[in-house]
This record gives structure tokens, sequence and C-alpha cells, in this order.
């Protein structure tokens, strides 16, 4: 079960993007909330505290407290508009979540062990991580802030699947319902060799 983090939130109206573009300008973040019952609502965050929970993983995979005047809703970050070059945020999307309904997630893969494997010990060996995260399927009290995928036993190889994922319970990856073909690669150990190999093929040809 993943932790909630609170994050303090100003109501504000729907206006033009005049008025967003000033709010930017006083270190502030226009964003909206909606989903569930309820109508949308305009909110405001503060830029600052925001640019350094967006450094954290949780920002992305974790239940959000949003706190508006004592009134907390429970959300989901859905999406992100970020300046082209500065170090900006231009708007933020949060979803309603309902405890009793489940919620689609990707949260981060957390790789361990890979040191101590034979295949991470092989000097001829490269382990390349072919998915950094995974969308999963679960009720909110069961959202994990990041899964983690344990290397100890990875020998020169070796491919590790989707279905090869110890989940926590009550969480599941909805890909692997859609048949084999979609039970996806997100490790590899290969012989350095065999790397060479396979990129020189295709020239030879």
């Amino acid at each position: 079960m993943s932790k909630t983090h609170e994050i303090k939130v100003t109501k504000r109206e729907l206006q033009r993007k005049g008025a967003s573009r000033r709010l930017r300008h006083a270190g502030v973040i226009p964003a909206i909330v909606y989903g569930g019952t309820a109508e949308p609502v305009a909110i405001s965050l503060d830029h600052n505290e925001i640019w350094l929970a967006q450094q954290n993983e949780w920002f992305y995979a974790s239940i959000l407290d949003l706190n508006l005047d004592g009134k907390v809703e429970r959300v989901l970050l859905r999406d992100m508009q970020r300046h082209p070059y500065k170090q900006l945020i231009m708007h933020l999307d949060f979803l309603r979540v309902n405890e009793n309904e489940a919620l689609t997630a990707s949260v981060p893969l957390h790789f361990i062990n890979e040191d101590t494997s034979p295949a991470g010990k092989a000097a001829d060996v490269v382990v390349t991580h072919e998915l950094k995260e995974v969308t999963i399927s679960c009720l909110p009290k069961d959202l994990p802030e990041s899964i983690e995928v344990d290397l100890g036993a990875l020998n020169a190889g070796d491919v590790v699947y989707l279905s090869n994922i110890k989940l926590p319970k009550g969480v599941e990856i909805p890909a692997l319902a859609l048949g084999k073909d979609h039970d996806d690669a997100i490790v590899t150990a290969k012989h350095g060799k065999e790397d060479a190999a396979d990129a020189e093929a295709p020239a030879a040809e």
C-alpha cells in the first residue's frame, strides 16, 4: 500500500489564459481536479512546493491528498504540462479517486540484486532494462509507489517478462489478460558479443 502525501491548494475561478500567466509569474501553478460525481474544480498550487515534489517518484504514482481549506480530496496526477525549456510547470490535471473502484496507474520498477546476480557479476554480460515502469490496476488502498523486481538469480541468456513480476496483493497487470503477445520483456541478459553480432547482422544483409 502506498503512502499518501498532502498538498495544500487554493480554489480559483476559471479565467482566460492571461490570468494563468499572471498566476505563473506569481509563482503559482494553475490546475484542475476532475472525475467522479463532482464538477471539475479549478485550483492553484505553490510552484516551489510542487517543483520539489515532482522530483520524487511518489508524485507520479501515489495517491495525493489535496487539502482545500481543510477539505481533502484524494487524487492521482493525470497530466503535467512543462515549459519547453524553462524550469517551469505550466499546468496540472488531477483525477479524483474512488476508494471502491479499481484505478489504472503507471508505477516505476525497482530492480534489486542485479549486481550480485550471476549475470551482473559476469564481465561479458550486458543486462538491459527494457521497461522502467509498468501499468497496473488495483483499488486505491493497494496502490504501490513502486514494484521491486528481484534479479538475484539472473543468468546470462535469461529474459524476465511481465508475468515473472511478483505483484503485491490486490495488484494486477491488465496487459497480461490480453494474451502472451502482451507479456513484454522487462529485462534481458546477453553476452556482449551477442549484442555486437545482432547489430552487425542487418548491415551484413
